[in-house]
């Protein structure tokens, strides 16, 4: 069966835009910064406390009897880090200690892992740092490390263990032993024990390797840190505050997470900005505004603070090296930056509420031109944002209200970035209230995003970009079920959506697997990886296949982008596509993404089967320079006659 055939004819006039942004958010939810992004393998390696978790030993466990408990010293290992874990063997002769099971478990490879402790205490003799097995207790690797320790200081104690192999699962625990026959005091005092695998780009205290290899696969050009609720905090005295994630580990405090569980500031704001230099992502800067998830509002006549917090985070990541913030530490410094806003809602993230933006904006915009100011709200919200302020607009819906906002844009005078977007909610089960999240991004859902992203980049003169939200979900633990990754202590379970297959695969024909180490969700990836810097004009109505048309200045390609949406009947719909100035015989790469017959089919990491069909075709244009091919119903394409080419990265 086939669907009414359309022309797409196109002119080689147009808007030129610049390039439109596809990005990500990042936040601590899911367990996706300590135990996912972030890379430390070594869960509770401090003990902190917080305003919503008190210390505890989670995590602990006794080697050989030992006596495990918490320790608040008049002389800790520092403000921040006020409690630490007392060891004191039953016996006084043997090897005695402690191990710690990670998140969930560790993935043991034969490499280096590079690690750290400190000690108070009096100890004469060697400690022994060991990777093994939870299940047979068979050590992969150890290493001897020579006491330093003294009775009356805290001292650092620094290791490289490299395995000689690589262990089965990751069922696996990171211990430390000592011998009690050397302790010449009852017990040894520790703290601050962490221990990394090597890193993304080789950063000290980085990122997991096979994540941010992930992340990196779908080209993304906008990061917006540090996220929407953990930035918020509970209540007006538990935000996130920059200043406490920075500087030297042993002086970050615990910060008390919003979704269930303590947050360590190691994953902090130098590592976000090196993060964003390594993956060449432009900023979306989210800082405080005086509004929490409780309903506290700081009164305006309060704001000043925060005003200053923001403009000396500014200085920390842009400024001069003379300058107070810009002289902090080394850090990244980049030649522009854009600022997000907090809003007085959940799920809203950023610098401030359109109701303040007048003052954010003044603050900033004197000092900081050519910094885009942001409000965390949209006009859409009913809100007139200042001018030169920009909205945002975050939508968490049913793939059918992407196909119903496909226009939004199309007249909107006032900038804005989508802040947040994903599709979570099948078709007549919206509403947090009535809805329930599916349990992984699913197929029709996906291509509802990429109706919604093809809406978005034929603005992409006023939509600064789009940002899918959450971008990460460790399977072990987790409060919102719809993310662009999956994951676990093993890295075998690094799964790629069906949303990220829209937004180059590993895909393998023959079997139906995917290679998830390597992966991101497609969907993003096939957008992200065909920029249009030209949006060109087209003559042809929008539905049932929903379309951008552009041209890529720097590559000089011609690209064309689509997603069909509910053809007449289910039915295959053939599209002709002539671009006015590309000349006869001229080819193009055409990729084509299908999803099975159940469009509520989903990429799940527990098996490991790609639902989605990549296509990919050359084909010619014409005698009248027209490229001609069918696209099936829920399928995303993308044609770009310069395909093939590797995608222009920005560089700072």
């Amino acid at each position: 069966m086939t669907a009414s055939a359309i022309d797409i004819n196109i002119s080689s006039k147009g808007n030129n835009t610049g390039g439109f942004h596809y990005g990500l958010l990042h936040e601590d939810i899911d367990n996706s910064g300590d135990g996912g992004l972030y890379a430390e393998l070594i869960r509770n390696r401090a003990f902190q406390a917080s305003e919503g978790f008190p210390s505890s030993l989670s995590g602990w466990y006794p080697v050989n009897g030992a006596q495990l408990s918490l320790n608040t010293l008049k002389e800790p290992l520092s403000s921040a880090l006020s409690t630490s874990m007392k060891v004191a063997p039953a016996s006084a002769r043997g090897k005695v200690g402690f191990y710690n099971d990670g998140y969930w478990g560790m993935d043991v490879k034969a490499q280096p892992y590079r690690g750290s402790f400190w000690v108070r205490g009096d100890y004469n003799g060697h400690f022994t740092a060991s990777l093994q097995s939870n299940i047979t207790g068979e050590r992969f690797g150890t290493v001897d490390i020579e006491s330093k320790s003294r009775a009356n200081a805290w001292v650092e104690h620094d290791f490289t263990l490299t395995p000689t192999k690589n262990a089965p699962n990751s069922n696996n625990t990171f211990a430390i032993t000592f011998e009690a026959a050397g302790l010449k005091s009852k017990f040894l005092d520790f703290n601050l024990i962490s221990v990394f695998p090597p890193t993304y780009k080789g950063r000290k205290n980085g990122m997991r390797r096979d994540l941010v290899d992930a992340l990196e696969g779908f080209h993304p050009t906008l990061f917006r840190l540090p996220g929407g609720n953990m930035l918020e905090g509970l209540t007006n005295t538990s935000y996130w505050n920059w200043k406490d994630s920075i500087g030297p580990l042993k002086d970050r405090p615990g910060f008390s997470g919003v979704w269930d569980y303590q947050q360590t500031n190691g994953l902090g704001l130098l590592e976000y900005l090196e993060f964003a230099e390594d993956m060449g992502m432009e900023l979306i800067l989210a800082v405080y505004a005086g509004l929490s998830l409780n309903g506290d509002v700081t009164p305006e006549d309060q704001l000043q603070r925060f005003i200053d917090d923001a403009l000396d985070e500014i200085e920390f990541i842009r400024g001069s090296s003379d300058s107070k913030w810009g002289r902090f530490e080394p850090r990244l410094v980049t030649p522009s930056l854009g600022s997000s806003n907090t809003s007085k809602s959940v799920m809203r993230t950023g610098l401030l509420v359109p109701l303040r933006a007048g003052i954010h904006i003044r603050a900033t915009d004197s000092l900081y031109p050519d910094i885009q100011v942001i409000s965390s709200g949209s006009v859409y919200d009913g809100y007139d944002i200042p001018s030169p302020g920009a909205g945002d607009y975050h939508l968490y819906t049913t793939p059918d209200t992407w196909v119903a906002e496909f226009g939004k844009f199309d007249n909107i005078k006032t900038p804005h970035v989508i802040g947040e977007m994903a599709s979570t909610f099948p078709n007549g089960g919206t509403g947090w209230d009535s809805g329930v999240l599916r349990p992984f991004p699913w197929w029709q859902g996906a291509v509802g995003e990429a109706v919604a992203l093809i809406g978005y980049e034929r603005n992409a003169d006023r939509i600064i970009g789009a940002i899918y939200a959450p971008i990460l979900r460790n399977m072990n633990r987790w409060q919102w079920s719809i993310t662009m990754l999956q994951f676990a202590a093993d890295p075998a379970m690094t799964t790629r959506s069906t949303s990220w297959y829209v937004w180059e695969v590993s895909f393998n024909s023959n079997n139906n697997t995917f290679q998830r180490v390597q992966a991101t969700d497609l969907l993003l990836q096939l957008m992200a990886a065909h920029p249009i810097t030209k949006v060109l004009t087209a003559d042809a109505d929008y539905g049932p296949v929903y379309y951008v048309t552009g041209k890529n200045e720097k590559t000089q390609g011609h690209v064309f982008k689509a997603a069909v949406y509910n053809s007449t009947d289910g039915a295959d719909v053939p599209v002709k596509l002539t671009f006015d100035d590309v000349a006869a015989g001229t080819t193009a790469e055409l990729t084509v993404l299908t999803g099975p017959k159940d469009s509520y089919a989903v990429n799940d990491p527990h098996t490991g089967v790609n639902v989605v069909k990549t296509r990919k075709t050359s084909i010619k244009s014409d005698e009248y320079g027209t490229f001609s091919f069918r696209l099936p119903n829920l399928s995303v394409a993308v044609l770009d006659t310069k395909a093939g080419r590797k995608p222009v990265r920005r560089e700072f």
